[in-house]
């Protein structure tokens, strides 16, 4: 039995010197364009199906029919997911088609049969696929939302899912979006991409990263058109734009605390 023992043990020392050859010889290959070989896949591919399994069998589903949950998953899918995941009629992106493992399209099949699954994969994410966890910026409601949009996702045509998304709120979680204009950086069609712009000027949720607005010297992330800004959580200021000759561009009132933009970067109060 000692002898058993020992020849076992020894076996194993020889299994991990092999290993540890292997590895240090850099002979595996991890580029993303060198796919695993049969073997491989099918054990990590087994690992991750039963690992979500296991873990998202005691997860309890709500109600996934309500439509102000349908709407706030697809503004947040399409913030969020489609330079990945992509959307109705929208072709591969430089994402989807260098990605390995590459991430499914979930417009043409929904992640998983079960909302359970899917809720945990949005929530946990999974390593080394890049798939992010949602769950550390999003919160559970908003996750549903998204579960709730991707069971209705196969169902939908490019039209109606553009009609979907421009219905919802945009990219909003409850904190901790952020204000980069995904859409636009992956080729879709976005209408009304009001992710864009400065990013040291108000967020598109309402907060300002900045305590006085008026120290910005464009006056908002839209450009220098302040009737468009629809962020600004106080009364517009009087703003009165001149050019370089001094001429008014427009004046909307007298009060004490108008600002004064000119092209020469002055900056007065």
């Amino acid at each position: 039995m000692k002898r058993i023992i020992i020849s076992f043990a020894a076996f194993c020392a020889l299994g991990l010197l092999v290993v540890a050859g292997v590895v240090f010889s850099g002979l595996i290959s991890v580029a993303a364009d060198d796919p695993h070989t049969g073997v491989v896949h099918a054990f990590l591919e087994t690992a991750r199906n039963r690992s979500i399994e296991v873990r998202s069998e005691d997860i309890v589903v709500p109600s996934l029919d309500d439509e102000d949950q349908i709407r706030a998953g697809a503004g947040n899918y399409d913030s969020m997911c489609v330079g990945c995941h992509l959307a109705p009629g929208m072709a591969e992106t430089e994402l989807s088609n260098g990605l390995y493992p590459a991430p499914p399209s979930l417009a043409e099949a929904g992640l998983y049969g079960d909302p359970a699954k899917t809720f945990w994969v949005i929530k946990h994410g999974i390593k080394a696929t890049g798939m992010p966890a949602w769950g550390k910026s999003m919160a559970d409601p908003y996750i549903w939302g998204m579960v709730a949009f991707l069971q209705k996702l196969p169902e939908l045509d490019e039209g109606a899912y553009r009609a979907l998304v421009a219905s919802s709120g945009g990219h909003q979680h409850g904190g901790g979006e952020t204000p980069a204009g995904h859409g636009e950086q992956h080729g879709e069609m976005a209408s009304d991409d009001h992710h864009q712009g400065d990013s040291s000027s108000s967020d598109h949720h309402g907060s300002s990263t900045s305590n006085d607005a008026a120290g910005q010297s464009d006056s908002g992330h839209h450009g220098n058109n302040e009737s468009d800004d629809h962020h600004a959580s106080e009364e517009p200021q009087a703003v009165e734009h001149r050019n370089g000759s001094g001429s008014a561009d427009a004046e909307r009132n007298s009060s004490p605390n108008n600002y004064l933009h000119v092209e020469s970067n002055q900056h007065k109060h």
